[in-house]
């Protein structure tokens, strides 16, 4: 940069280095040096780069720099080993001591792998017991030990099991138990999450994949979060909501691997480190759900990552392998199987059955585009009406899904077990209820159509709903539900006509047709086609079989699922949510073509608040950061005129350095800010008051303040003609915050990833612009019609209870118009959202911190905002 003696001389220094900055901008796009030469190393010592870096670990609501964050771990490891030089050169040993040091930084790694890998693997066994336990509790007890499930009560009994008793010897008083234990685990499950850690609620994939792709949201991988995701998911996975653990056992895994390299400083000071933790775990909480570890490390690479390099690979298969080791040989089923639905098959398949696999491949697809749309209608709605009544939701979900479900066979039982159920073959005495008879397989038909139906209703209504709720398990349930109606058909069609040319590739004295394989290839389809996923469904499909001849068959029905669902839907359903949500995520996988110029994208220079390269006054700086929510400002020579691009300053590096200025002794608030090097000379005060001058701290105090040492000198820049996909490439493999666009030398914009993503979201609505504004508006209407029906008989109920009971029960606040006892009741005015009402608005993003005292929580929390979850990193 250019130095400069005084202040009186900054500005001609200025306009004569005009036209070289411009040649030096020419050359290079991607440096903000201003003399060709080699770029200097950072200005700002360790101290204040880490001060710097722990007040934005306080910046909720704003992404990271992965430029600036590999820039500052490449200056804390040259810092390490400066300060640790005289440890390895002591008593003339330095080889040994360097090696000593340098293998317990590469092993730091591996033990937080470690400690987080068995941390999930114990999780997981514990909440695979507890989740038996409770589902079970609400059909029976063990007499010999009230605390065991059915499963453990009846362990070893080959002929019945006398030690299990249902509740009451009557089926309507065991219907009627069995609703109200599921209203209870229900109401308690959203009780705790809604008081304790909102964001224990729901999958959590969404925004995982927003956070380990640098969006900032504290508290959500909290430690209370985890508690609390832990505590509630048998809670709510027993109270028979359509909902599963595997999406929630992603959560509360990478909430492990968060707290645990809190501990480790390495990982608390570099977001870069914490990352690769982040991206293991969240494979690990697939590999435990499913017993599948490198299926989990398959989903890491193939959903939650962008940035994915080999040693973040090694340590998500190091990371799944103890895990699934540690849930191996805690065998919490008792049955050496990792996951209570697992099985073998030893039969093979014939090639006439891939028209019904095809089958099976169109189902899933279908199933995840009608599931997709669905759930965004369900949430459109929950956001708008449901906002205010999390917990009498999950209740009212609850006890519909028992009155519904209970009757029906397949419907109420556990989802896990009625997978369990579906993919077994018919073979020895093994038979559910009838399930392997040829007699019933009109019945069975029946019923496991109206359980598929029933299923995918409950599941768009349930999966969103304020308690730890994924989408997994439901969808593979569906699937295999569907699956196994199919296989009966078949093995009905083969049965009708068995020397018909179709099927003579059957030998006649064997089973010809299996009809679980149709449920477990079902089961596939469906996650695959919500998820969108192909390669990891495959390999944690084979993992839970362990049988290689059905490899091809998963791979036909997943890629045929895949091409449908391409087809019918642009994206998963984790990446539908992150768009609805309107978090700043561009995900790798997605190709774009626009066809436009950056300058298109970008804010232009003229609705930019730019900085002055010297002359700017402190009072103006600190009124600019009390007006304005903007993340950061371009630094430039001549604001009003030439706008030479110098630099870039953040938002929190300006405020930290106007604070360190002013403890450092007296700053006049007229003082003039300087972002280039000065001389020494120059810091000092330029009037030295004499005896005629009177001497007042104005005078005494400095009047010129030099931030250099805060500024971006080489920030990332690119030409205004430069391809819109080019620069979304850019953020999406380098991550910066912004990408400053310049032309000679000459600001002409700013792009962040909000840029690109309105800019999409735009040319998307004009793509559809013909029948967007009448779909919506039907929508609306019918939104409308539903939340003025449920009203209208929530009220009619409350009436008829008050009524009856003549005030004495009194379902919410009335108040009697005719002055009697006896009259028509009427709602009272609602009550001020009081503390436990604070969670009012499921799309609002709490802090959630334990490093904030509630007063600061509050505070926040007002300034937050309910609406939306928007942020302005210009």
């Amino acid at each position: 940069m250019n130095r400069q003696s005084s202040t009186s001389s900054a500005r001609p220094q200025a306009r004569s280095s005009i036209s070289a900055r411009r040649v030096s901008r020419r050359f290079s796009t991607l440096s903000g040096l201003e003399d060709g030469n080699n770029a200097d190393p950072p200005p700002a010592d360790s101290a204040i780069t880490e001060e710097l870096a722990q007040i934005k670990r306080y910046e909720d609501f704003t992404t990271i720099d992965w430029v600036q964050d590999a820039a500052r771990e490449q200056t804390r490891r040259r810092t390490r080993r400066k300060d640790a030089a005289p440890f390895f050169q002591r008593d003339g040993t330095w080889a040994w001591r360097r090696k000593l040091w340098e293998s317990y930084d590469a092993a730091q790694a591996w033990v937080v792998v470690t400690l987080v890998a068995i941390i999930i693997g114990l999780i997981a066994a514990a909440l695979n017991i507890v989740t038996e336990y409770l589902s079970d509790l609400k059909m029976g007890y063990c007499t010999t030990a009230w605390y065991l499930n059915e499963d453990f009560c009846c362990y070893g009994a080959e002929s019945g099991c006398d030690e299990w008793r249902r509740w009451t010897a009557y089926g309507f008083a065991n219907y009627l138990i069995y609703t109200i234990m599921a209203i209870l685990l229900a109401a308690t499950a959203s009780y705790l999450v809604k008081i304790y850690a909102p964001y224990a609620a729901g999958s959590g994939i969404s925004e995982i994949k927003c956070i380990i792709g640098g969006f900032v949201m504290k508290g959500f991988l909290g430690f209370w979060t985890l508690i609390i995701k832990a505590i509630c998911l048998p809670l709510a996975i027993a109270s028979g909501l359509s909902v599963g653990k595997e999406g929630p056992s992603v959560h509360y895994a990478t909430c492990v691997g968060n707290v645990v390299s809190r501990f480790f400083e390495k990982y608390k000071q570099s977001a870069s480190k914490t990352r690769e933790i982040l991206t293991a775990s969240s494979g690990t909480g697939v590999a435990v759900a499913f017993g599948s570890p490198i299926g989990g490390v398959l989903f890491s690479l193939e959903e939650m990552s962008s940035h994915f390099p080999l040693k973040t690979l090694w340590r998500s298969y190091f990371c799944a392998l103890v895990a699934t080791a540690v849930l191996a040989a805690m065998n919490p089923f008792r049955t050496g199987q990792l996951v209570m639905f697992s099985v073998k098959y030893d039969r093979d398949w014939h090639f006439f059955e891939i028209v019904f696999y095809i089958i099976l491949g169109i189902f899933g697809g279908v199933y995840g585009a009608v599931m997709i749309k669905g759930h965004l209608a369900v949430q459109s709605f929950r956001k708008k009406y449901l906002a205010k009544y999390a917990i009498l939701e999950a209740v009212i979900l609850a006890g519909v899904t028992a009155l519904f479900c209970y009757p029906n066979l397949f419907l109420r039982v556990d989802m896990t077990e009625m997978m369990q159920i579906l993919f077994r073959e018919c073979e020895g005495d093994y038979d559910y209820h009838g399930l392997c008879e040829p007699e019933n397989r009109l019945s069975n038909v029946l019923s496991l159509l109206v359980a598929t139906l029933l299923r995918c209703a409950f599941v768009a209504l349930s999966y969103g709903c304020k308690v730890p709720a994924g989408i997994f398990v439901p969808s593979m349930a569906i699937g295999a539900s569907f699956g196994r109606m199919i296989g009966i058909l078949v093995e009905w069609l083969h049965a009708s006509f068995p020397n018909s040319t179709f099927f003579s590739a059957c030998q006649p004295d064997v089973p010809c047709i299996t009809p679980g394989t149709y449920a477990f290839l079902g089961a596939g389809a469906a996650l695959s086609g919500i998820m969108h996923l192909t390669i990891s469904v495959t390999v944690i499909m084979f993992e839970l079989t362990g049988a290689l001849t059905y490899i091809l068959p998963s791979m036909i029905v997943i890629g045929v699922t895949k091409a449908v669902g391409d087809r019918l839907s642009k994206a998963g359903i984790a990446d539908i949510m992150i768009q609805f949500n309107g978090y700043p995520f561009l995900d790798s996988k997605e190709e774009h073509n626009f066809g436009v110029p950056a300058s298109q994208v970008m804010t232009s220079s003229a609705s930019l608040k730019t900085l002055p390269a010297t002359g700017l006054e402190v009072k103006a700086a600190q009124k600019l950061l009390d007006d304005t929510t903007y993340s950061g400002f371009p630094i430039v020579e001549e604001p009003n005129s030439s706008k030479i691009l110098i630099g870039y300053i953040g938002r929190v590096e300006l405020a930290y350095a106007l604070t360190k200025a002013r403890q450092q002794g007296l700053l006049a608030p007229d003082a003039k800010i300087s972002f280039i090097k000065l001389n020494a000379d120059d810091t000092e005060s330029p009037t030295t008051p004499s005896v005629a001058v009177r001497t007042t701290f104005d005078s005494m105090a400095r009047q010129l303040v030099d931030l250099s040492a805060y500024i971006d000198s080489a920030p990332i820049t690119v030409h205004p003609r430069l391809p819109l996909e080019t620069a979304m490439e850019l953020f999406k493999k380098m991550g910066p915050r912004v990408i400053l666009v310049e032309h000679h030398g000459r600001l002409e914009g700013l792009m962040t990833i909000k840029d690109c993503l309105r800019y999409q979201a735009r040319i998307e609505a004009m793509e559809h612009s013909s029948h967007v504004s009448v779909a919506s508006g039907v929508t609306e209407g019918r939104q409308d019609f539903v939340w003025d029906s449920m009203r209208i008989i929530g009220e009619w109920i409350v009436d008829k209870v008050n009524g009856l009971s003549k005030g004495r029960l009194r379902l919410s606040p009335r108040v009697n118009r005719t002055g009697d006892n006896i009259g028509e009741w009427t709602r009272v005015s609602e009550r001020e959202p009081g503390p436990e009402n604070e969670y009012l608005h499921e799309n609002e993003i709490l802090d959630g911190t334990e490093e904030f005292t509630e007063h600061e929580d509050q505070a926040r929390h007002q300034r937050r905002g309910t609406d939306n979850v928007e942020m302005d990193v210009r």
